[in-house]
């Protein structure tokens, strides 16, 4: 193949191959064969790379959002096509990434999906009423903030009763295999509360054995199924005890326990940047375009504004 005659297609082919060479997670070849397949190659995969355009690479990304798919996909979905093109930029087929600067824009904030927080009442309906198969698991996802993708893949390795601290190393994707965090941000310690203490002290004594060691295996010892959680346990508990919403459905998933601790965390004054490395979040950013809001105070707001107007008027 010459290099005027490659096509989107064979970039796209040639970085998903680059990523297998690089041992990246099921899950996330998963991820970038979807972005790849169902929305890149079918709309653009037939143009040439060196015929491709900074004007069509914003056709297209105008198209995925005119086809009605969300914001936050776009995004992904245009972080994997300027891969593509900075993979096919170091095989020399094309000497420009077009891609580089067309960037989904922020939204106005009105199609924006509020993330849905546990009131205290419901926090406490779920430590009180989980399951003793799942209280533990679960009071630790609320005290902690950890994912539950971290939670599953937790290790009694990586719990220091003595000094009273969690470390997070290592996650469970979605095929039950075992792997590093989500980022580098995502290795950190977390100090137990004393219920969290308590519970994992309570938990370790019942001697569920694994060959991993994993803090929270299933019947037979091996890392948990997060459908099973949820579908199983989560989603019953919170159905029977009127935790649910206009159409009697559970009212959230599981990571609003993650949503619960970060509110929790705010609630207690503690400053973004400690919840940033707490919840193991990559920027100060990710922290803030989550939970900003959560840091909005009106009286505090008032009272700033007349301290401000009394020290500079009033002699």
């Amino acid at each position: 193949m010459t290099t005027n005659t490659r096509t989107v297609h064979a970039a796209c082919e040639s970085w998903l191959r680059t990523c297998e060479r690089n041992g990246l997670e099921r899950s996330t070849m998963k991820a970038y064969r979807s972005h790849a397949r169902i929305h890149i190659e079918p709309k653009i995969g037939d143009l040439l790379v060196t015929e491709l355009t900074r004007a069509d690479v914003r056709d297209f990304m105008d198209g995925l959002l005119d086809d009605g798919i969300s914001r936050a996909l776009v995004k992904k979905i245009m972080v994997s096509l300027r891969a593509v093109l900075a993979d096919a930029v170091e095989r020399e087929w094309i000497n420009h990434n077009v891609g580089a600067e067309v960037k989904v824009k922020r939204s106005n904030g009105r199609d924006r999906k509020r993330i849905v927080i546990p009131t205290k009442d419901e926090i406490r309906t779920i430590i009180t009423k989980a399951p003793e198969s799942h209280r533990t698991m679960f009071t630790l996802a609320i005290f902690s903030g950890m994912r539950i993708s971290e939670l599953r893949g937790l290790a009694w390795t990586a719990v220091d009763l003595d000094r009273k601290l969690i470390k997070v190393t290592q996650r469970a994707d979605e095929y039950g295999e075992l792997g590093a965090p989500k980022s580098r941000a995502g290795e950190r310690e977390i100090p137990m509360a004393p219920i969290v203490f308590e519970a994992l002290t309570a938990w370790k004594a019942l001697g569920y054995s694994s060959a991993e060691e994993l803090v929270f295996p299933n019947s037979v010892g091996k890392i948990q199924n997060y459908s099973n959680i949820y579908n199983r346990v989560f989603k019953p508990m919170l159905v029977a005890n009127g935790i649910v919403d206009e159409d009697g459905d559970a009212k959230f998933g599981i990571h609003a326990l993650r949503h619960a601790a970060a509110s929790l965390f705010i609630e207690q004054g503690w400053n973004p940047k400690k919840i940033q490395t707490l919840l193991g979040h990559a920027s100060i950013n990710m922290t803030m375009d989550v939970y900003g809001h959560l840091f909005e105070s009106p009286d505090e707001d008032a009272a700033m504004f007349e301290k401000l107007e009394n020290d500079l008027l009033v002699a």
